[in-house]
C-alpha cells in the first residue's frame, strides 16, 4: 500500500511541468490558511498530527482518532474587507483508526459597484465561493506511515458567473513516536472545473508542501519546518518598484538569487507549551515577508502570532498575522468536543 500511495504522488508530480500561484489558476481561496493554529505557525503547516481536527483540510493524512467527535469553527477578518472561515469534523467509526472527516471552507468578498462601459451604474453584486470535503485517512499497514485522502465539490459565485469544479487532496505522514519527530507530504488541489464561468477552462491552483516537525525532549516547545509551493521554480519575481537606475538613467531590475528563492519556499514555526492547556505559538513566512515588506521601513511583515487555551471541552484559538504597514489580519478558532 505505502509504495502504491508513494508511485501515485512521483507519478502526479513528473506530470505536472509547473504550478499556479496568485493570479494564475482560479478557486484560490483553496490555499488559505485553514484555522488560527496553521495561520500563527506562518501558514500551511503540515506535520499536526493530533486533536486539532482542522488539520484534516490541509493534510488529510493527519486524519486520527483524537479528532473523534471533534467540531471546529474558524473565522477569519482578512484583508480588503473580505472574510472567510472554515468548519470541520471527525468521526471513528471504530477502534481500528477508521476515522472519517468533513469540512467546509467559505470566503465572502463582499459587495461591490457595478458599471458598464459608459460609467452607467449597473447596482451592487457580491463574490463568494466555497468547498465541501470529505476525507479519509488511514495507517499504512504496521509502518509508521499514514495515508490520507479529501474528495472536494467547489462551488464559486462571482457577479452573474458561476463555476463548479472538484478536486483531490493527497496526503502522507510519518510519525517517530520515540522522538517525537513528524514529517508530512501534501498534493493538493489535484482537479478540474466541471462548469466554467464563461467557457474557458482554467486550472487549479495545484500545491505540494514538505513540512517537518519535532518537540525537543527536555524544552517545552514544538518547532516546524514548511516547504511550500515546491511544484514551482523559481517562485521569485522581480518587483518593478525596486529597481535601481544609476546617473546614466540605466535602469537594473531587482534580481531574485538562488538563497533568496530558497528562503521563498520557507516557513518556519514554534509552539511553546504545545501539549498544555495554554500554549503560545510564533510562525514567520519568509514569502510574504519578501513580497509585502517596504524599502527602507522595517514592518514585520511575514511575522505572526497567536495563543491557544482550553477549558474543559472548549479550546479557544486567536492568531494575529502581519502582512504590511497597511493590512494585518486576525484569526479566530473554537474547537468543542462533542463526546
Amino acid at each position: 500500500m505505502l509504495k502504491r500511495i508513494a508511485t501515485i504522488i512521483c507519478l502526479t508530480l513528473t506530470t505536472l511541468a509547473f504550478a499556479q500561484l496568485g493570479g494564475e489558476s482560479t478557486y484560490q481561496f483553496l490555499n488559505l490558511v485553514s484555522s488560527p493554529r496553521q495561520a500563527a505557525l506562518g501558514g500551511k503547516v503540515v506535520t499536526n498530527y493530533d486533536y486539532d481536527v482542522t488539520a484534516g483540510l490541509y493534510n488529510p493524512a493527519s486524519i486520527n482518532v483524537e479528532m473523534d467527535n471533534q467540531l471546529a469553527l474558524n473565522y477569519s477578518s482578512y484583508l480588503g474587507g473580505i472574510s472567510y472561515g472554515t468548519a470541520a469534523y471527525a468521526y471513528t467509526w471504530d477502534r481500528r483508526v477508521q476515522t472519517f472527516h468533513i469540512g467546509m471552507t467559505y470566503i465572502n468578498y463582499g459587495s461591490f459597484d457595478g458599471y458598464d462601459l459608459d460609467g452607467n451604474s449597473t447596482g451592487s453584486f457580491t463574490g463568494n465561493e466555497a468547498a465541501l470535503s470529505v476525507g479519509y485517512a488511514k495507517q499504512l499497514g504496521r509502518s509508521d506511515f499514514y495515508g490520507g485522502f479529501n474528495v472536494k465539490l467547489i462551488t464559486s459565485k462571482l457577479e452573474q458567473y458561476n463555476s463548479i469544479g472538484g478536486a483531490l487532496d493527497l496526503g502522507l505522514t510519518y510519525i517517530d513516536g520515540r522522538s517525537g519527530f513528524q514529517a508530512a507530504l501534501t498534493v493538493r488541489n489535484l482537479g478540474a472545473q466541471f462548469v466554467t464561468y464563461a467557457g474557458t477552462n482554467e486550472k487549479l491552483p495545484l500545491e505540494v508542501n514538505v513540512g517537518l516537525s519535532q518537540t525537543l525532549e527536555n524544552v517545552p516547545i514544538r518547532w516546524h519546518l514548511t516547504f511550500e509551493n515546491l511544484q514551482k521554480w523559481p517562485i521569485g519575481v522581480s518587483n518593478p518598484a525596486r529597481a535601481t537606475t544609476d546617473l546614466n538613467g540605466n535602469q537594473t531590475q531587482e534580481k531574485v538569487g538562488f538563497v533568496n528563492e530558497i528562503f521563498r519556499h520557507t516557513i518556519i514555526g514554534a509552539e511553546l507549551f504545545p501539549e498544555k492547556g495554554f500554549n503560545v505559538r510564533l510562525g514567520f513566512n519568509f514569502r510574504r515577508s519578501e513580497e509585502l515588506r517596504i524599502l527602507e521601513q522595517r514592518n514585520f511583515s511575514g511575522l505572526s502570532v497567536g495563543i491557544g487555551l482550553k477549558l474543559n471541552k472548549m479550546r479557544f484559538s486567536y492568531t494575529h498575522a502581519r502582512y504590511s504597514s497597511a493590512s494585518n489580519a486576525g484569526f479566530f478558532g473554537l474547537q468543542l468536543d462533542l463526546q
